[in-house]
């Protein structure tokens, strides 16, 4: 594929001051929701391939494309087949012939990757098991309304070193926080993302720690981050993951041990009891639902950053 476009699979493959400035547009668009009508995706299709179940994403994507004055497709996964009726490389090529964006939701990275490989339309990483960058962002954006980026915050992962881990990481490995894994050990983060996501803290000033202790991260932290212990696909590893994870959760002992103004976030959906208990979660200290909403504004600015540099 000779054609140069440009794809969000990973914040990896973004520069800071495009990060940062996707996330001021989104907070544009999020202000301007209902005294503008933006047209720029207008006669414009998006399709939506999820092999994973959905709620925030879906919604927002589907709402996103919409606001931006384009149809949305929700084409269910069992229909294509990728991999399997049809191949991805094919499905790719037929799809950029009639539509105008490809979001895909997949168990497995390298399809997603193929998609973007093999159609000229630009591709959304909407999650895969390795990366979800879209999340990341709507964190971005949160943290800009709550906190701004006039200083290097730290912020501290507990859980899982997932996709959601790995894209938090690799969004504050560009803007220079400092970021902390804290988890069982045996779950830290893929160690190849890890050395990459290193490399961008030595430019950016950040730092990146790993941990099997829930203290002394917390004292320091700006912003709590968790999520499920047991992701999509996972299933059978549950009742060892909850053994595991079990001195892990994020509840109100936690928060006595940190600073008071301390602010606690969660991709969701949330295992309520498990990871999180529901008086964090629902608590003033809680911002999960607000980037919930971020996912809407955030996603926007994603689409628009894309069209514009596809569209030159």
């Amino acid at each position: 594929m000779t054609v140069q476009k440009k794809d969000l699979l990973t914040l990896l493959d973004s520069s800071a001051d495009e990060i940062i400035g996707m996330i001021k547009l989104a907070k544009e668009l999020k202000e301007e929701r209902y005294t503008i009508k933006n047209s720029i995706f207008s006669q414009k299709t998006g399709v939506l391939i999820f092999e994973k179940p959905s709620l925030r994403t879906r919604i927002t994507f589907e709402t996103a494309i919409n606001e931006l004055g384009g149809h949305a497709i929700n084409l269910e996964s069992q229909m294509v087949g990728m991999g399997k009726r049809e191949c991805v490389e094919d499905v790719a090529r037929n799809l950029e012939r009639w539509v105008h964006l490809i979001v895909a939701r997949t168990y497995s990275h390298s399809t997603v990757e193929q998609l973007a490989r093999y159609c000229s339309i630009p591709v959304i990483n909407a999650l895969t098991d390795t990366f979800h960058p879209c999340q990341a962002m709507a964190f971005g954006l949160t943290l800009y309304e709550k906190l701004s980026f006039d200083k290097k915050r730290n912020v501290v992962f507990i859980g899982d070193g997932n996709n959601v881990c790995n894209s938090i990481m690799a969004l504050c490995s560009k803007l220079g926080f400092n970021f902390t894994v804290v988890c069982p050990k045996g779950y830290e983060p893929d160690p190849v993302i890890q050395k990459r996501c290193q490399e961008e803290f030595k430019k950016s000033g950040g730092s990146l720690t790993l941990t099997n202790q829930m203290s002394p991260s917390i004292e320091t932290a700006d912003v709590l981050y968790t999520d499920v212990w047991t992701s999509m696909g996972q299933e059978s590893e549950s009742e060892k993951r909850k053994k595991d994870f079990s001195g892990f959760q994020v509840n109100m002992d936690t928060l006595s041990r940190a600073q008071p103004d301390i602010l606690v976030t969660h991709c969701l959906p949330a295992h309520r009891g498990e990871e999180i208990t529901s008086d964090v979660l629902d608590s003033d200290h809680s911002i999960a639902f607000d980037e919930a909403e971020n996912r809407l504004h955030a996603q926007k600015a994603i689409i628009v950053n894309l069209l514009s540099f596809n569209n030159g």
